[in-house]
């Protein structure tokens, strides 16, 4: 029974995808149309039948023949380029025509419009795979507070890493404000090329956290920001290692989006909260510091992204922090036709990971090094 549905679904998509093509062969602007024909193939199931529903539904083709005329018109496009808070749709300075949100408003689901993201499991931080990350100084002899330097780990330089991140909003417009997501990242370090040494895994961090998000109407700016989230969050980091390997705190914070064009800002501030000791990382704040903030920057076709996160303990004596620039861009060698789909509808993209300081993994909060790691990125920040 259920291959005799999923044969008639498959049938009435491809009865629909035919109308669809023939409607835009017998239109006049089919110029245009095809352009959002394209752009519905490649949306997932639902968002694409949505799509299509837009594009052909009766009095669409009037509509689009509306706008395109009036874009037509030499005298309107300086006056919208010109009007506050305008942009390529929905007042959204600088998305890609046919976006009708910001991205950190899709990537956190906060336009009451759009359907819903409860219970679906999507991307929360980057999700990536580096085959070859390089250290400058590998931590051989990690240091705790309480233990001392542990024995030599007897560790390459070059190693694989990887992160896993996912989140899931399990409750919206709770007390009418705010929206419950739970969250999970895991990093890894994998040793992959010390033969001699087993190829140990040398460090996974594991991260679960949940937050309460309230969304912000872009209806004012902040130093030419327009804020679009506040988070409410509590985290725990541990590496599941026994002493003295093992690393571990909890934080609470608070996260603030903000987006100006392309251009999107997240700052969290964090509160450690106090451990009963033995603290196996007793001074970590005076490493990692109180807080981080990541800058993302999409370029106008939206297929390069440019990121930083960076750290700092704020101070003046002992002043200590880490800064990870990263950089995708497609894979030049795939060609466009059959780029790889992944998560959420992105595609697979080349990356390239570059970072210097105190804390690129727990195992290494206190201990400074600087790393280049390439390989694939599944899905970024946004």
């Amino acid at each position: 029974m259920r291959d005799v549905i999923e044969r008639t679904s498959r049938q009435r998509r491809r009865a629909c995808l035919v109308a669809a093509v023939v409607m835009v062969a017998a239109s006049p602007l089919h110029g245009a149309e095809n352009a959002d024909v394209s752009r519905c193939a490649g949306l997932p199931d639902r968002e694409r039948l949505r799509c299509y529903d837009d594009l052909f539904a009766p009095g669409a083709a009037a509509s689009q023949r509306s706008t395109q005329s009036a874009e037509a018109r030499p005298a309107a496009a300086p006056a919208a380029l010109s009007a506050p808070g305008t942009g390529d749709a929905g007042g959204h300075v600088g998305l890609k025509p046919g976006c009708k949100h910001s991205p950190l408003a899709r990537q956190w689901d906060l336009e009451q419009d759009d359907e819903s993201k409860l219970y679906q499991l999507i991307a929360h931080k980057q999700n990536y795979v580096l085959p070859v990350r390089y250290s400058t100084s590998p931590n051989n002899r990690p240091v705790s507070p309480n233990f001392g330097p542990a024995q030599d780990q007897s560790l390459d330089h070059t190693e694989l890493k990887f992160q896993l991140s996912m989140k899931v909003k399990a409750a919206e417009q709770l007390g009418g404000y705010a929206d419950l997501w739970f969250g999970y990242t895991q990093q890894s370090s994998w040793q992959a090329y010390n033969g001699a040494n087993s190829r140990p895994f040398r460090e996974t961090d594991h991260e679960p956290e949940a937050m309460l998000v309230f969304p912000m109407k872009p209806d004012f700016t902040l130093l030419g920001f327009q804020p679009r989230f506040a988070n409410l969050g509590f985290v725990h980091q541990s590496n599941g290692q026994s002493d003295p390997l093992s690393r571990s705190w909890n934080r609470i914070y608070t996260q603030f989006g903000l987006e100006s064009g392309r251009f999107a800002l997240m700052v969290r501030p964090w509160y450690r909260i106090p451990e009963s000791p033995p603290d196996d990382n007793g001074d970590i704040e005076h490493y990692l510091g109180y807080g981080d903030i990541v800058g993302i920057y999409k370029s106008e076709s939206g297929e390069n992204t440019v990121s930083v996160l960076l750290r700092n303990n704020l101070q003046t004596q002992s002043n200590r922090g880490f800064v990870r620039l990263d950089w995708s861009l497609p894979i030049p060698f795939l060609p466009q036709a059959q780029k790889i789909p992944v998560l959420n509808g992105r595609t697979l993209k080349f990356y390239v990971q570059f970072s210097t300081g105190y804390g690129e993994t727990l195992i290494d909060y206190n201990h400074y090094q600087t790393t280049i790691g390439v390989g694939v990125l599944l899905t970024d920040w946004m």
